[in-house]
């Protein structure tokens, strides 16, 4: 049981600075997964990279409190944050499998959205009207960018598979609010260590049930055949790019943590904007991708919402109440 007051904190500045960095070490690690993609299979990339993370999360954790950080009097809520998060992380994958990198990162940016609808019944915030259209409008984004594409490129990859990325948007959604709500008492070196210990599990899982690829045989799906290809020992020129990736799961479950533990989920999730651009860099300068108009124009959608979203909540936030 842990005796930590239940205080929920806000200090803006620096889960701004975490969910900058978080986003950063997310792009990078989305860019090997991607790039990955066509070699080995998701669950192997999932459990080299937590083995690596789970090391550096272990390590944090001894700067927070040390082992008995990790005593929780909340393990199923725990282990529900930790099953959110392997649902938006496999989802995600499997869409990078197929789509260009910046279409998916757009499309996936809808979960700052439903971050602040959940918010609603999870941490009781109240959200008017206004910020509930918004939130409609950046839904209506993602229609636009599903349109058929206005070019050759565009059509290289059928557009229902950015479903795909608006599931992990849910997923990750609820992860995250699930992070504000266990971040009043957690350490974000715990909840970063719980996650990887999660996922090191599953992905063993797959590999008992099937690492041989028995289930891969006959697939024409990109995507199916990335989470069900055979295990394969990584070449040796692939090992520091396994190593980046460890890095960087751990530089992410401990960033994200931090920051919806520190700062209002409706005040920072916003800001996990500037992994558009990011995206969209890497995907033009790793794979040569480039949005098409429908993706941009449904990019722009989202983006106007959940600023508005951040500019109305700050509007309320600074009228004065009465006693």
């Amino acid at each position: 049981m842990q005796n930590r007051t239940a205080v929920r904190v806000h200090n803006p500045r620096l889960g701004i600075a975490f969910i900058c960095f978080g986003m950063f070490f997310i792009t990078v690690n989305d860019t090997i997964i991607k790039q990955f993609s066509d070699y080995y299979p998701l669950h192997q990339m999932v459990f080299i990279r937590s083995l690596i993370g789970i090391v550096l999360s272990l390590t944090i954790l001894q700067f927070e409190g040390g082992f008995k950080a990790l005593r929780t009097d909340q393990p199923w809520l725990h282990l529900l944050r930790g099953v959110f998060l392997i649902f938006a992380n496999m989802l995600f994958f499997l869409a990078l499998a197929t789509v260009p990198l910046g279409d998916a990162t757009a499309v996936f940016f809808v979960a700052p959205l439903m971050i602040t609808l959940l918010s609603i019944p999870i941490l009781g915030e109240k959200v008017g009207i206004r910020r509930l259209s918004a939130v409609l409008a950046g839904f209506f984004g993602v229609l636009v960018m599903m349109q058929p594409g206005m070019g050759d490129d565009a059509a290289s990859y059928d557009k229902l598979t950015l479903l795909l990325a608006v599931g992990a948007a849910f997923a990750y959604s609820c992860m995250q609010v699930l992070t504000r709500k266990l971040g009043i008492t957690a350490t974000a070196s715990a909840m970063a260590a719980y996650t990887q210990g999660l996922f090191i599990l599953v992905s063993l899982g797959f590999f008992f049930v099937a690492g041989d690829g028995r289930f891969a045989d006959g697939l024409e799906s990109k995507s199916l055949s990335f989470l069900l290809r055979a295990w394969t020992w990584p070449r040796e020129a692939d090992w520091p790019l396994f190593l980046l990736l460890g890095l960087m799961s751990a530089c992410i479950g401990y960033s994200l943590a931090q920051a919806y533990r520190i700062a209002e989920a409706g005040f920072i999730a916003p800001f996990e904007y500037v992994a558009l651009p990011m995206a969209i860099a890497w995907g033009w300068l790793v794979f040569g991708d480039w949005p098409d108009i429908w993706v941009f124009a449904g990019t722009l959608l989202i983006c106007l919402a959940g600023i508005y979203v951040f500019w109305r909540e700050r509007k309320l936030e600074a009228r004065p109440t009465s006693a």
